[in-house]
């Protein structure tokens, strides 16, 4: 089981940002980041503790959206037999290279019939499309090309080629080949593949149970009207918008700002919970309780604060169950970002699914003095040279959700440097492209 725990904070603090000038930004002392972890440090230590959670038999009809947990194999060649590929006649082709034109009509190959056999030379089959190629016959010759008078065929044209139209045995795939490997995603393809060689059930990974929980006294209901002083829940929204967008399926829960309420659910929860993904209440301030509960409940803390922009108080801890908590910052866009580039990577690697890599030049520069890692908000399109082009989408920061409505993917720009250039290329991370 996942949970994830959102809280929104709605602090405003530059997400992306082109300039600053040269004195409104102090730079941080070395101290601010010595409890920090890189970017890099992040990432591998949590795909470091991916998992699975065992493995489920399940008949076909349920396997869609599943993820494969075994390779699937050929049972046969594909095709099995050489397949007509097109309504007509089926002849010999040495025949036609004699210089023949008019064969009479001996029989008819149906689909799904045992095969026929051409019994003379000069003669021909009718075939229909799906048939197994009669024997002695090695060309197909479609009816758009035949004009059939008195049971025979009249070829009327020219270009005719030995083994045309004709669906060769084991051309695709040979028996035994593996045609789904462990860790595909279920899709009507792949249901299709599964069912032609006779996989009545299938093994698939179990699918974690995903909670997404919302703390803090400032949310309401999305159905109720706020006060002047409370924002509506979306933050869980959101992730769980973005989780099942991925195949991840989860339940969404809110906590008060009540610590011995929060201890004891969360306590609760750890009986029936994998990973936890929280967002909200794990900074400095008074009501931040979650670090303080977490060590009372016996979870690690392997690291708290990332060199990053947004996300920087990102928390990662591991209970005594073996549990995983991904902790991350209350402010939307901050949390929004860090599942997309930690929590779904990591969901993916626990399934062994391959996940694409994509790169995206920058279309104008960006000016970034901090030493973090910045992810900038950008909207994606492709060039003429058909290079995929990453154009920044200022916001107002990581509280702006609405931003994000604008955007395409996070462009991942590496720490140390104060200009990205226009045209250079940068990693990114989409979620809606």
């Amino acid at each position: 089981m996942f949970l994830l725990i959102v809280g929104q904070n709605q602090n405003l603090f530059p997400t992306t940002v082109y300039r600053f000038p040269g004195n409104s930004f102090r730079k941080a002392k070395s101290s601010n980041f010595t409890s920090m972890i890189s970017v890099e440090e992040a990432q591998k230590t949590i795909l470091s503790t991916c998992r699975t959670w065992g493995t489920d038999r399940i008949p076909l009809e349920q396997a869609l959206g599943c993820v494969l947990a075994e390779d699937i194999r050929a049972d046969r060649d594909f095709p099995p037999f050489t397949r007509v590929s097109m309504d007509g006649i089926s002849i010999s082709f040495d025949d036609f290279e004699k210089g023949q034109r008019i064969f009479p009509i001996k029989g008819t190959q149906a689909a799904g019939a045992p095969p026929l056999r051409l019994k003379e030379a000069g003669v021909c089959l009718e075939v229909m499309t799906g048939a197994m190629l009669p024997e002695g016959t090695d060309c197909v010759i479609r009816y758009e090309d035949l004009s059939i008078t008195d049971g025979q065929a009249h070829i009327l044209i020219e270009d005719v080629r030995q083994n045309q139209n004709a669906h060769q045995q084991g051309s695709d795939r040979k028996a035994g080949d593996i045609l789904l490997t462990s860790g595909t995603k279920l899709r009507a393809p792949e249901i299709g593949v599964a069912a032609t060689v006779g996989c009545t059930n299938l093994t698939v990974f179990k699918a974690p149970v995903i909670r997404i929980i919302s703390t803090g006294d400032e949310l309401v209901a999305v159905n109720e009207q706020p006060l002047p002083y409370q924002i509506r829940q979306s933050n869980g929204y959101t992730l769980q918008a973005i989780l099942d967008q991925n195949g991840y399926k989860s339940t969404r829960h809110h906590l008060p700002d009540v610590e011995e309420t929060l201890k004891s659910q969360l306590g609760e929860m750890l009986k029936t919970t994998d990973v936890f993904i929280l967002t909200g209440g794990v900074s400095m301030g008074k009501f931040d309780f979650l670090p303080k509960i977490f060590e009372e409940l016996g979870i690690q803390k392997i690291f708290h604060r990332v060199q990053q922009r947004p996300g920087k108080p990102f928390w990662f801890g591991k209970g005594e169950g073996g549990q995983l908590f991904f902790a991350l910052p209350g402010n939307p866009v901050s949390s929004f970002m860090c599942t997309c580039r930690y929590v779904i990577p990591f969901l993916k690697q626990c399934f062994q699914q391959d996940q694409t890599i994509l790169f995206a030049r920058l279309a104008e520069s960006i000016h970034f003095r901090p030493n973090l890692t910045y992810f900038a908000q950008v909207k994606l399109a492709f060039a003429e040279d058909g290079c995929l082009v990453a154009h920044p989408i200022q916001g107002h920061g990581s509280g702006d959700l609405a931003n994000l409505v604008d955007v395409d993917a996070f462009l991942e720009l590496p720490a140390g440097k104060d200009v990205y250039p226009a045209e250079a290329g940068f990693r990114v991370y989409s979620f809606n492209f």
